[in-house]
């Protein structure tokens, strides 16, 4: 296991008047750069394809729940049918993703990865993963488990099961 990098963080701790304005546009900033800068590594990759971050999204979240339905990745992706339908439509002819029928209910779409798309999803995930675990390393267990707690924060409530429906 990576030991941490001990180097100074740009806020070393938050002020105990976190909720004020000052502290909150801070964390937004954070928030905003920190998640510019983790998917412009994985952007270049998706560029070089012709691929957007809706592609990357469908592709991440039929590789965390192989056999997903279009429906569950509606839901996940927050995106209308028709945005959905032109991605999925794009991956399919371009051999990434393999749509089949459910067992139970033939109209469903169960939602897998062809080689090709594990491959390519691989790719896109250790571009980021890089970065993140840099970031992890150098903050430090204990504020990993605070940054998913205040990001599960941002989640409306009954949207967590879709979340937690991923670590199953």
């Amino acid at each position: 296991m990576a030991k941490p990098v001990n180097m100074p963080a740009l806020a070393p701790s938050a002020s105990p008047l976190f909720l004020r304005e000052p502290e909150l546009r801070r964390g937004m900033e954070l928030l905003y750069f920190g998640y510019s800068h983790y998917t412009r590594c994985i952007d270049r990759h998706l560029a070089d394809m012709g691929l957007g971050r809706a592609h990357h999204r469908a592709l991440y979240f039929i590789a965390r729940k192989p056999g997903l339905t279009v429906s569950e990745l509606l839901a996940l992706l927050s995106i209308t049918k028709q945005s959905l339908g032109r991605v999925l439509n794009e991956l399919a002819e371009r051999e990434l993703v393999e749509a089949k029928p459910g067992e139970r209910d033939r109209r469903q779409r169960l939602l897998r990865l062809t080689e090709a798309g594990e491959t390519l999803e691989t790719e896109l995930f250790e571009a980021g993963r890089e970065r993140m675990s840099r970031a992890y390393a150098r903050a430090g267990q204990q504020a990993v488990s605070g940054f998913w707690a205040v990001l599960e924060g941002l989640i409306e409530e009954d949207e967590l099961p879709l979340v937690e429906g991923l670590r199953r």
